[in-house]
Parts: C-alpha cells; structure tokens; sequence
C-alpha cells in the first residue's frame, strides 16, 4: 500500500550546479549524498526534516541506464508497504515494471504509466 510521497526525482544536467541553486538561492538543504556505481545522488529538501524531498539525478547517466525513460519531467518516488505484493499485483495488471531491486534506501521497483513516464516505490529500510 502507498502511504507517502516520498521523493521527486529531478534528471538535471549539471548536478552541482543544481545543488547550487536550490541550496544557495532556494534556500533547501543537502539531506543525504551517495555515489554508488559511478551514479551519484543527492538528496535536497527545504529541512532535513521535510518528509518529502527532491533527488537530483545526472540526466546522462539516467538514460544510458534506461533509455526509454522519459527525463523530460520529473518522477516520483512513493514509499509504500508490502513491496513484493504490489510489485507482483502491477505484473498481473499488465503495469510495466523494472526489476525488484535492493538499493541503498530499500528495496525499490520502477513502473511507467502509457506515456512513459516513470515513478517508483520503494520500500524503505528503518
């Protein structure tokens, strides 16, 4: 079950440059930054108490990983419960669905909606 909107996945060029802006002249903080595989992410929220923030992601790298991607707008990332159900229940609903995967924050599945764009749950560790 989704319970949350939990991150916004931004595909930027330049990801200091992002961070710049939203820090400097937003006003949002630097939440949390991983780099993992040669792909690095920042996490940014207007207080490191914010239960919804946004994720800078390198646009490049994003689409060299998942080419039909549509980078043009952001994603949402939902935080959800029972991960391995829903992502079973999106398979048989016909839904398209990237692998169940373990990431650093949890287990997280992507899916698209027809036009292609892309949202994702996650099931995060406490």
């Amino acid at each position: 079950m989704i319970h949350q909107i939990g991150q916004v996945m931004l595909y930027v060029n330049d990801q200091d440059v992002a961070v710049k802006f939203w820090t400097e002249k937003v006003g949002f903080v630097v939440v949390a930054e991983q780099e993992e595989a040669g792909m690095r992410w920042i996490e940014i929220a207007p207080t490191k108490e914010a239960q919804t923030s946004f994720v800078l992601h390198n646009k490049e790298i994003i689409a060299k990983m998942q080419p039909e991607l549509n980078l043009g707008t952001p994603s949402i990332m939902f935080y959800a419960d029972k991960i391995e159900e829903m992502y079973q229940d999106f398979q048989a609903k016909g839904i398209k669905v990237g692998d169940l995967v373990m990431m650093p924050m949890g287990r997280v599945f992507n899916f698209a909606d027809p036009e292609n764009n892309y949202f994702a749950l996650v099931e995060k560790q406490v």
